[in-house]
């Protein structure tokens, strides 16, 4: 909690900073700017207001095309962009150096009621990081996250899956995610990608451009217990393999 609070204030500080920037280029080096998106910022509102009309549309426009225009034409806005690259790289790096394990405690929750157990999921949702199944023997949870840039690693040989089919779903921007299936499982894919690749047991397909991928083994549909994995990413890499 208190980590949280301190990326919070951290956030807060830099986009004031950046406010501050702005203004003082402005107040300071490009006066005239400030008419230039004070009109943008009227041709907004105007279009705004009349949004369901053609010519309300057409201001609205107008003005948000102006906006970025005359934002984009300052030296701040283009160093904030290039500090955000570097970060952004930056945490890749460290994402590919310093991986998250998931180390999974399992509590029995107390329910009087008996209807509802509150129980902790395996992996969270992050924007950077790369985050991993532990070594050791761990419950199984369905799956199902949202990722931004980093890799996911998915070991389901050192758990129990459910009678029934179990379900891996993983949606991510930039990064790769592997699953390691055991070979008793029976296990069907389902993967997108803009663009990047997948191998599932073996079967390599390249160079994937907005395309779907779906694999399936052939005792799938009559296994007393079974693996779906559906993953979607903008850029990465699928391996689903057997261990």
């Amino acid at each position: 909690m208190l980590d949280q609070q301190k990326k919070t204030d951290y956030v807060s500080w830099a986009v004031l900073l950046i406010f501050l920037l702005f203004v003082v280029e402005i107040a300071f080096f490009h006066p005239g700017l400030l008419f230039s998106i004070g009109l943008a910022i009227a041709l907004l509102y105007i279009g705004k207001q009349s949004w369901p009309r053609k010519r309300g549309k057409v201001l609205f426009w107008i003005g948000g095309i102006s906006l970025v225009f005359h934002v984009f034409t300052m030296v701040t806005a283009r160093l904030v962009i290039v500090a955000g690259l570097f970060y952004v790289l930056w945490k890749f790096f460290q994402s590919k150096q310093q991986p998250t394990v998931i180390r999974p405690v399992i509590i029995e929750a107390k329910d009087s009621q008996g209807e509802v157990i509150d129980r902790k999921p395996l992996f969270h949702n992050v924007l950077f990081g790369r985050q991993t199944t532990p070594e050791h023997v761990y419950e199984w949870d369905d799956v199902n996250i949202q990722t931004g840039i980093g890799d996911t690693v998915i070991d389901v040989s050192n758990t129990v899956l459910p009678k029934g089919e179990a379900v891996i779903v993983v949606r991510g921007l930039i990064g790769h995610v592997r699953v390691l299936v055991p070979y008793e499982v029976e296990t069907k894919v389902v993967h997108s990608a803009i663009f990047g690749g997948g191998t599932v047991f073996g079967q390599e397909a390249r160079h994937l451009l907005n395309q779907t991928l779906i694999y399936q083994t052939p005792s799938y549909q009559a296994a007393e217990r079974k693996l779906k994995i559906v993953t979607s990413l903008m850029i990465g890499h699928l391996e689903v393999k057997r261990l």
